[in-house]
């Protein structure tokens, strides 16, 4: 397709004129680009007079112009070192202006088709295309809320469900497409139904943008895996109601079956996530799952583990019954204040929340926007409930955000009580990290887990420490979580002169 004589009065209908204003935009600020590039999307759908191939020829400039801009926000926003506020919300903004604006649009093409429009016969060799970067366009959209752990809004799953019947209906949902020029492997319209769906189902509410980012990363890898059906089979994980789109949901023993549904399955995944354990156990990323090398294996691991638990395990049961008993906490955020007011003999935290129910192994509240800077999925969080003289130690496993930009925070707690753990590589080491033990039940015998700083726990050497009076060696054992600022470590504990006989 090419440009036309009888061109509407819009500068990107004149070919040469569209080049240009494509040269000027400002390479080194892909913010101002992108926003720019967003603003011509919406021009575009505002101009009546355009042809349906016409106004796709522009759509799909437009789309591939923003490739590296795009890139390069996305890596900004969801890289492993957090932005600042500003910085975090003038990004977000911009994306999520960008894919609500290229989805419309393609949602807009497939509308013309159906209408008949003028030129629109011309874009039916181009369905497959333009219906799968329509749905890559929302999952774009769907991903900026996810990261900022807001419910996603009815229309964008309406959007979605519409796309993907449109396929099914004009039987082109199978049919291979590269969804951009630099694209590694050709995806089809159910593909990405599926990859969208069985990746967000498992991260909304529970990642954070890092862990969000691997975890779509890692399904589109296995994007070619999953199955879907119009039944409920044995293997099913998630429902979607192609009818009633709403966000996807768990499969459960008493959920509708009808014509509009439809279940996902992992398919035959199980050894290909066990192949890929085994190499981030050795402490190596692949560059098949296309994730900079800033992502480190351990984490890459725990989005992995999150996901195969979702995509293979039946639906938990909730083990604690909660109980609506409200009460304040005092609050201390970061490991290195939590260590800093334990080791003071647990000075009074500056901050409380107000709890609204409890369980055996955690509690949730909500949290006024206000008060709500700095939270995210994954933080550690000291508490020191009223009238109790010592902190427990829990980490955001859950968020929620409301119209009103409220959090509602789910807590799970590692221990009700933590103690100062002052930690030497030597024993004589005038030299001390910080560290703080966890007092549970559940524990091994002889084992020990304590919360580190980052990147403070190494298998290779053994630390000192006092404990309960007595001088002990702590002997390595295993990392079972890496957060942003702290590790959670288990460590075999034997007293110093025992350790010593052994020597």
């Amino acid at each position: 397709m090419g440009f036309f004589d009888n061109k509407p009065d819009h500068p990107l209908a004149d070919i040469k004129t569209a080049q240009q204003l494509i040269q000027d935009l400002p390479k080194s600020d892909a913010l101002k680009s992108l926003l720019e590039i967003s603003d011509w999307f919406e021009s575009v759908e505002q101009i009546s007079d355009f042809r349906a191939d016409q106004r796709f020829e522009i759509v799909q400039l437009l789309d591939d112009t923003a490739r590296p801009y795009l890139a390069k926000l996305v890596r900004e926003y969801y890289g492993v070192t957090p932005l600042a506020t500003f910085q975090e919300t003038r990004i977000r903004v911009a994306l999520n202006n960008f894919y609500a604006r290229a989805a419309q649009a393609y949602h807009g093409l497939l509308t013309d088709y159906e209408n008949n429009s003028k030129g629109s016969a011309a874009l039916k060799e181009y369905l497959p295309l333009i219906t799968v970067r329509g749905m890559h366009a929302l999952q774009g959209k769907i991903k900026c809320s996810a990261a900022h752990y807001e419910k996603v809004a009815p229309a964008i799953w309406r959007q979605f469900a519409e796309l993907y019947t449109h396929a099914e209906t004009q039987k082109y949902a199978d049919t291979p497409v590269k969804l951009y020029a630099d694209s590694a492997f050709d995806i089809t319209v159910r593909q990405k139904f599926l990859i969208v769906l069985m990746w967000y189902a498992p991260v909304a509410s529970r990642l954070d943008p890092a862990r969000t980012h691997i975890a779509e990363r890692l399904t589109e890898y296995w994007g070619t895996h999953f199955l879907i059906a119009p039944k409920m089979t044995a293997d099913s994980v998630i429902c979607f109601n192609l009818a009633q789109p709403d966000m996807p949901d768990r499969v459960k023993a008493d959920s509708a079956i009808h014509s509009d549904m439809r279940f996902l399955s992992a398919g035959n995944i199980d050894t290909h996530i066990e192949r890929l354990f085994k190499i981030l156990e050795s402490n190596s990323v692949p560059d098949e799952l296309a994730l900079d090398k800033a992502y480190e294996a351990v984490v890459v691991g725990e989005v992995l583990r999150s996901l195969a638990a979702f995509w293979t395990k039946p639906t938990p049961v909730r083990r604690n019954a909660r109980h609506q008993i409200k009460f304040k906490l005092g609050v201390v955020q970061g490991f290195v204040n939590i260590a800093m007011h334990v080791a003071a003999g647990n000075a009074p935290s500056e901050t409380s929340w107000d709890a609204e129910d409890i369980s055996a192994t955690g509690f949730s509240c909500v949290l006024q926007a206000k008060n709500a800077g700095g939270i995210k999925v994954g933080s550690l969080i000291g508490i020191q409930p009223e009238k109790i003289p010592h902190y427990g130690a829990g980490v955001v496993r859950r968020i929620n955000r409301d119209e009103q930009g409220n959090l509602h925070v789910g807590i799970e707690m590692f221990s009700n009580q933590v103690n100062h753990a002052p930690l030497r590589i030597k024993r004589d080491d005038a030299n001390l990290q910080q560290g703080l033990f966890l007092k549970s039940s559940q524990d091994q015998e002889g084992q020990i887990r304590l919360l580190v700083g980052r990147d403070d726990f190494s298998m290779n050497y053994s630390l000192h420490t006092q404990y309960e009076g007595n001088d002990c060696l702590l002997i390595p054992v295993t990392l079972l979580e890496k957060g942003s600022d702290f590790e959670l470590v288990s460590y075999r504990m034997v007293i110093e002169e025992a350790a010593d006989e052994t020597r």
